[in-house]
């Protein structure tokens, strides 16, 4: 492949990653600086994320504008200060009441045109700072709802544990999944937080069609 002239190239972001870590890997790998990631993902989440090469690069905004669906593992009757597992969990409701049926019947509300107020914990600039700086440092923060487009919101089954549910989201550019379980939790009044997040498609690329990290280095690194 000519990395140079210009690659797409699919990789499984591993857990604990950044967005930035992998695009490092990948330009450290081929030994060329012209390496960008067309979505970032958070660090705790896994799945599908796309980096351009060369004048591949050119293509990273509209990529970036299509059709996102992930896979989410959240937990009934608990927070976080991060909507996610980073920050320790408080719990707020006893959730063994609620069923696919409860739930079904507040979907609604999330599908669509709607409002989301992003985490706190998020890469959103406030002030010039990205807002978990601010976040982290125990600052309080005030963000303002975005526009974005729920496709489809379908919880797929109970998880493992009690109290955890698995759902599949199709999204538009700029939506947090964080902040719509975070939401979600609320509507059913016994609160909600993500335990696992997947990417698993990005308008017509897909996870299944990803690079591990590790095979990619072993195959094309530079000497």
């Amino acid at each position: 492949m000519d990395f140079l002239a210009g690659q797409t190239l699919l990789f499984d972001k591993p857990k604990g990653w950044t967005s930035f870590d992998l695009v490092k890997k990948v330009r450290g790998t081929l030994r060329i600086k012209k390496v960008g990631h067309a979505g970032t993902l958070d660090p705790l989440a896994t799945g599908l994320l796309i980096i351009c090469t060369g004048r591949a690069t050119k293509t990273i905004n509209q990529i970036q504008e299509q059709e996102k669906e992930y896979e989410t593992l959240f937990k009934l009757g608990y927070t976080t200060a991060s909507y996610d597992a980073e920050q320790p969990e408080e719990f707020q409701r006893e959730a063994s009441h609620i069923g696919l049926a409860e739930m079904n019947n507040v979907l609604p509300q999330f599908c669509g045109e709607i409002e989301q107020v992003p985490p706190v914990f998020s890469a959103v600039k406030v002030d010039g700072q990205r807002a978990y700086q601010a976040a982290r440092k125990g600052k309080e923060i005030k963000l303002s709802p975005r526009k974005v487009i729920v496709y489809d919101f379908s919880i797929l089954g109970p998880g493992p544990e009690p109290d955890t549910w698995r759902a599949r989201i199709r999204c538009s550019k700029g939506t947090y999944i964080r902040s719509l379980i975070h939401d979600l939790g609320q509507a059913l009044e016994v609160g909600a937080y993500i335990q696992e997040l997947k990417r698993t498609r990005i308008g017509d690329y897909r996870l299944d069609e990803a690079w591990q990290i590790d095979e990619f280095v072993s195959q094309y690194q530079q000497p």
